[in-house]
């Protein structure tokens, strides 16, 4: 069985107020979830905007990333009120939450993304982090959402930090299925792969110019938007787990784990973890292409103010036993990083991060 997409989209400028009516059909006593101070505006807006349809709504925000302490304080609150859906409003973490809870109750989830960080809106997954942070698992759902309201008007309102994190993680899409699945026989393995090479192609082409003018007259901006949040789910939906994650997804998960004061976005590791993925193909696999590629990836991450090193991260991987940690991680049993099609060890990894972080790489 294939979960491939919501069942309803509503998309562009106006979209939240054309869902409404369609939300009202599938619910009339929503939880509405959000999390950050700076999305608050907006789901008041929301909420204002059901309580005059005649919603009875409730809300509750998120303290921490999706993890298993709030869900618990969440879910308790839904029953409670016997709330009849979950409308998850803002990033990656509060859509991957409603999801979550949505799919635990058996109950509809609306997600309505307040940036276009990740393609959590779309999917029928969702990742758990520790208190901290800290990445423990994915968890694969029932189903997709019910209703997924991608509102341009939301979507501008986001840092550009947001955007440049969600084109990173979108262009991760390419450099991973194409490296996992290029073998695969199965036929909507391959248009997935094909789909996620012109997402690709249209990030590293309009990407720059979305960043720099984030208005809904900028047709870049309005393409890279519905590409980070909608297309990069797509590919996940058509194409499976492989077509998903691989190595930029894996060192994704163990970056994580180094604890630090320094928040970074989903995307922003991701995009280093493309780098060292590269670098793997380059020094284990024989990728003559690799490091060209890298050289073209660092122009445009570096436009779009995005760190290229772990140490941009704000992490010292030569310090507290930092790289030992990152690297078992990386290599667990269930990591991503065996989705690769040659085999990578512990020694591999801590051996690539040194090189890479002191810069070995020839990259000028």
């Amino acid at each position: 069985m294939q979960l491939i997409s919501p069942e309803k989209i509503f998309r562009g400028k106006g979209a939240w107020f054309k869902a409404v009516p369609y939300i009202k059909k599938v619910s009339n006593r929503p939880l509405l979830l959000g999390r950050s101070l700076s999305t608050n505006n907006l789901r008041q807006q929301v909420y204002k905007d059901l309580n005059e349809e005649n919603f009875s709504i409730y809300s509750s925000n998120l303290k921490f990333d999706c993890c298993y302490e709030d869900l618990e304080r969440i879910k308790s609150t839904v029953v409670k009120n016997n709330c009849d859906s979950i409308i998850a409003i803002g990033g990656g973490k509060v859509l991957d939450a409603g999801k979550f809870l949505a799919d635990s109750l058996s109950i509809p989830v609306i997600t309505i993304p307040l940036s276009a960080s990740t393609c959590a809106g779309w999917t029928a997954l969702s990742n758990i982090y520790s208190i901290n942070g800290q990445f423990i698992k994915d968890v694969e759902l029932k189903s997709c959402p019910k209703i997924l309201v991608l509102d341009h008007g939301f979507i501008k309102t986001a840092p550009k930090r947001t955007l440049s994190s969600g084109i990173a993680d979108a262009l991760a899409k390419w450099y991973e299925s194409s490296l996992t699945s290029s073998k695969v026989e199965d036929g909507l393995v391959q248009q997935s792969i094909q789909i996620s090479r012109v997402l690709r192609d249209q990030l590293l082409i309009d990407g720059e110019s979305a960043y720099n003018n984030q208005s809904v007259h900028n047709v870049a901006w309005c393409n890279v938007v519905e590409g980070c949040s909608l297309t990069a789910g797509l590919i996940g939906g058509i194409g499976g787990q492989k077509c998903r994650t691989a190595a930029a997804h894996a060192f994704h998960n163990a970056i994580t784990q180094i604890v630090t004061t320094n928040k970074s976005l989903h995307g922003e590791i991701v995009g280093v973890g493309i780098l060292l993925q590269l670098r793997l193909e380059e020094t284990k696999n024989n990728n003559k292409l690799a490091n060209q590629t890298i050289k073209q990836l660092l122009m445009l991450m570096k436009k779009l103010n995005l760190p290229t090193t772990i140490s941009e991260l704000g992490i010292n991987v030569f310090e507290n036993n930092n790289l030992q940690k990152i690297a078992e991680f990386t290599c667990r049993d269930k990591s991503e990083i065996h989705f690769l099609p040659f085999k990578i060890n512990q020694q591999d990894i801590m051996e690539t991060i040194t090189n890479f972080e002191k810069q070995k790489m020839k990259i000028s």
